[in-house]
């Protein structure tokens, strides 16, 4: 039916053809590019970033599959000429074809002689059967939801009296299924010759699907905004209790330790910055001028990982004290990971004792790469004693190992995760093998770490890691 027009208004000329057939074409191709996008989607319910993309594809695909409905109707011309039909499968190729709900209807109410006009798909959108005729503007309330009723009332009154353009959202109850269905209207009052309103026309259509894959996108949107959150959180606490575990030369500041060595020490971040993990070092004098000398990791990330480490890291510390050898002492932390609910529960450390009036190092490890020792310009890995992942076998036997030092000498004890993920142990190994010439010019085992940092501080790095390196000084 095509809407009246103001007395003062020209009838618009129609598009041309072409130019609608280019369109229905530019919109079919983007339709099935965003299509392609939405299946290579992998659906994740964990993810919220996931959910929140796939949303946004279903929205931007409903969203053309309207504009394609209408461009189709644009193209047959007024619903109301026998030549209207249903928008050209020229619209979208599909697993169904499109909706008539997803189509426009249009009525007009004629004031002065209480006419009411509707066309086909306006009758389908309000699940109305034709031969029940049109509702008239009285009755069209009864048809919404009850707290929907004043703005179709406020609409079409300050359309009426003064003569202000019909735009809104209302939801309707479907008089053949009951589905509840979010409609939106536009429309104007159409003005007679003296200037007073005539009538009233309008065009619906129902957006349902449309908008409730809006609600959808801003539903994700906020899942994903509050897991953001919640991360941040959660990460600024795992490194205040992070900072508070690791001695406070954490950042390569040197500790003398027993006037007998000369340590210094360095956590490195993830390249991200996001993962804070259970890595730890340590070093710690203990009775008789001995020293404690340490360094492991947790798997995991975040609270649970730190807060894990914070109590392994305690009772090390306190079987140290309580003169424990490295390999019973690795022995009671796997035991203590068996029976802790905590997780992460697999972990991998090395821990040594020196001696400073012997010079000996007595050490063991656990599923850990060895420490490193230099001594004249060259660097070798320690021979390893027997170990196994911290809380992979119940009851595991951890062997000690010695090895005589010398005035000089510098160890270096490190975690995984020195380089990229995708490296191998052997790799980064080699790589720290090679600074031997440099060390042995370094003067402090500050000046040692930061050649460290300069091979390794690479912004690949996918993991956190530790270094510790210690200077036999007497």
């Amino acid at each position: 039916m095509p809407p009246s027009l103001f007395a003062d208004r020209t009838a618009p000329q129609p598009p041309e053809r072409g130019m609608v057939d280019a369109l229905i074409t530019q919109t079919r191709r983007l339709r099935g590019d965003v299509d392609a996008v939405r299946r290579d989607t992998m659906v994740d319910e964990e993810d919220a970033e996931v959910r929140w993309q796939r949303a946004l594809c279903d929205l931007a695909v409903h969203q053309l599959d309207d504009l394609g409905a209408h461009l189709g109707q644009l193209k047959d011309g007024l619903p109301s000429l026998p030549a209207a039909r249903e928008p050209s499968a020229a619209s979208f190729p599909g697993p169904a074809p499109v909706s008539l709900l997803t189509r426009v209807g249009s009525a007009e109410w004629n004031l002065l002689t209480d006419e009411v006009s509707w066309s086909d798909e306006l009758y389908e959108i309000f699940g109305r059967a034709p031969e029940s005729g049109p509702l008239t503007l009285d009755e069209l309330p009864s048809m919404l939801l009850a707290e929907d009723q004043h703005l179709l009332t406020a609409m079409v009154t300050d359309c009426l009296v003064d003569g202000k353009p019909l735009d809104g959202e209302f939801r309707i109850v479907r008089a053949d299924d009951g589905q509840v269905r979010t409609l939106h209207l536009m429309g104007e009052p159409v003005l007679d010759a003296d200037g007073s309103t005539a009538s009233m026309w309008a065009v619906l259509r129902d957006v349902s699907t449309l908008r409730r894959t809006q609600r959808a996108v801003r539903e994700n949107q906020d899942s994903l905004q509050r897991e953001r959150q919640l991360a941040q959180a959660e990460r600024r606490v795992a490194v205040q209790l992070q900072e508070a575990v690791l001695p406070p030369w954490r950042g390569a500041a040197p500790l003398r330790a027993g006037g007998a060595l000369d340590l210094a020490a360095y956590y490195l971040p993830s390249a991200s910055g996001e993962l804070v993990g259970g890595d730890w070092y340590d070093a710690m004098e203990l009775s008789g001028g001995r020293s404690l000398l340490t360094v492991g990791g947790l798997t995991g990330h975040g609270v649970p990982a730190t807060s894990s480490m914070a109590m392994l890291l305690g009772a090390l510390r306190g079987l140290a004290l309580a003169g424990v050898r490295p390999g019973s002492l690795m022995g009671h932390l796997n035991q203590l990971l068996e029976t802790s609910a905590a997780q992460p529960s697999l972990g991998s450390a090395v821990c040594c004792q020196y001696d400073p009036g012997t010079r000996l190092l007595s050490w063991a490890q656990a599923g850990h790469p060895a420490p490193l020792l230099f001594r004249d310009g060259r660097g070798r890995p320690l021979d390893p004693p027997r170990g196994v992942l911290l809380g992979a076998t119940p009851g595991a036997v951890y062997e000690e190992a010695e090895a005589s030092l010398r005035r000089g000498d510098l160890l270096v004890l490190h975690t995984d995760g020195l380089s990229r993920r995708s490296s191998t142990d052997h790799e980064s190994r080699g790589r720290l093998l090679s600074l031997a010439p440099r060390f042995a010019d370094a003067h402090s085992a500050r000046e040692c770490v930061r050649l460290v940092l300069e091979e390794f501080g690479e912004t690949e790095r996918e993991d956190d890691a530790c270094v510790l390196v210690v200077r036999i000084d007497d």
